[in-house]
């Protein structure tokens, strides 16, 4: 390594964020940032880091991508059977991380998961291209296999198997919602005196309230 970690700085800058001119909740608020983020971050600006725990408490965390915001929560997709799918059928509480650096921002989000209906799961696989469509058949998450040749075999009986047909949606693949009862908005500033808003729902209510940086 030729560089020195230690000495790597950047000082943020950005617009203020002031609780004042902020929403009474925050799902508002996230989908102006989000819709912000997308246009400054292209297709990364959905990519958020899920953390998950075990049944022995050990945190897990990767990176997946955003497909969906509703009243409810924010919505992602995977395989039921992989890690964080067993890790979510034992501890159903999650966290999720949004960064966007053009930006200067960071989201938060804490809250139970939830496996979608069937019939969104059903509609949304619908959307994918074929390619991902077979993946989710070929692809047995989280799972030791040999090689790569092994994967490309089985994608290779998958594609022969589907010729000239739809292709359903596998009962083990399917959506999970994030149902936040904590949502953080973080505002990078200078001299790291960042603005943190955070809303937290209690009785059904929202409140919101700042954060020393």
């Amino acid at each position: 390594m030729t560089r020195k970690i230690a000495d790597i700085r950047r000082d943020y800058e950005g617009g203020q964020l002031d609780e004042s001119a902020t929403p009474d909740e925050p799902m508002a608020l996230f989908d102006e940032w989000l819709t912000l983020a997308l246009e400054a971050e292209g297709d990364d600006g959905n990519a958020m880091t899920l953390a998950t725990a075990d049944s022995q408490g050990r945190p897990h965390a990767r990176i997946v991508l955003l497909k969906g915001i509703d009243d409810q929560g924010l919505v992602f997709y995977t395989n039921y059977h992989s890690h964080k799918g067993s890790e979510l059928a034992n501890v159903p509480h999650a966290a999720l991380v949004f960064w966007w650096p053009s930006l200067s921002r960071q989201v938060r989000v804490e809250g139970r998961v939830e496996q979608v209906a069937p019939e969104e799961s059903d509609a949304y696989f619908a959307t994918r291209p074929r390619g991902s469509q077979l993946g989710a058949w070929v692809a047995t998450q989280s799972v030791v296999i040999p090689d790569r040749t092994w994967l490309e075999e089985r994608e290779q009986r998958f594609e022969h198997a589907y010729e000239g047909q739809e292709i359903s949606r596998p009962i083990h693949w399917g959506g999970y919602r994030v149902v936040p009862d904590m949502i953080e908005f973080w505002q990078g500033q200078p001299s790291r005196l960042h603005d943190r808003i955070r809303y937290e729902r209690r009785d059904g209510s929202w409140h919101r309230f700042r954060l020393a940086p």
